[in-house]
């Protein structure tokens, strides 16, 4: 399978790479509307050196990915509206535009065309010169996923799912008992807390009780006519 290939058949990496528009014109002069912005469809088979049809053609297989980098059809009052801004002269009674990002999607798309094959190469070699000089990507990228059916692949679902039960098995009951450890010492709390209010309101109500007996036991000896030393001996 030839290096460019992975941009055909991924979409994933076409994402990775689809705004370096700049590829288009180191390989080739891309013919833009007065706008400088949009390129119409013989413009984009012009620059890949195909027919008209064959653009059209992967349009239809790919309109969302093509729609997302740009790619717009205008008509009736908008496509006035645009002929008027971008001195574009057209009878059609529709527009299809690319913006240089859609027209880099196609390139990435475009199986039969030397030029979008020289794209998608300057594409990656340009995607590899930035890898190297990001130590920090490059590492990340130097740790591919496993070959899905490979024994590292099998090796990393059963380390995943040993992740799985330990945490299922292990860590989560541990937590959920530390939480009900700590609601019942929380309670444990709250109720010495309370029996210190009971023991503070007995220990208050008998004091309180203390002087009034010593009260009346006072009063009592006032009414005997009891002495000094008696009452001295009562308040003692």
């Amino acid at each position: 399978m030839a290096v460019d290939a992975v941009l055909l058949e991924s979409p994933t990496m076409r994402a990775t790479v689809a705004g370096r528009v700049e590829a288009l014109d180191r390989v080739g002069a891309l013919s833009v509307l007065p706008d400088d912005v949009h390129v119409t469809t013989e413009g984009v088979a012009a620059y890949f050196g195909v027919a008209p049809t064959v653009i059209k053609g992967v349009v239809f297989d790919h309109r969302q990915e093509l729609t997302a980098n740009g790619y717009r059809v205008v008509s009736g009052a908008e496509l006035g509206y645009f002929k008027q801004l971008s001195g574009t002269q057209s009878r059609a009674r529709s527009l299809a535009l690319f913006t240089r990002r859609a027209v880099l999607n196609v390139a990435m798309l475009l199986r039969d065309s030397e030029t979008a094959r020289r794209v998608r190469c300057h594409l990656l070699d340009a995607e590899e010169r930035s890898r190297r000089a990001d130590p920090v990507g490059r590492a990340v990228t130097e740790r591919p996923q496993p070959p899905e059916g490979s024994l590292d692949a099998a090796v990393a679902r059963v380390a995943e799912r040993v992740v799985r039960d330990v945490v299922g098995t292990a860590v989560v009951p541990l937590l959920t008992a530390l939480a009900v450890e700590v609601g019942r010492s929380g309670s444990k709390l709250d109720a010495l807390a309370d029996r210190v209010d009971r023991l503070e309101r007995l220990v208050l109500d008998d004091d309180e009780r203390t002087v009034a007996r010593r009260r009346r036991r006072l009063l009592a000896a006032i009414d005997a006519g009891a002495g000094q030393e008696e009452l001295d001996a009562l308040l003692g």
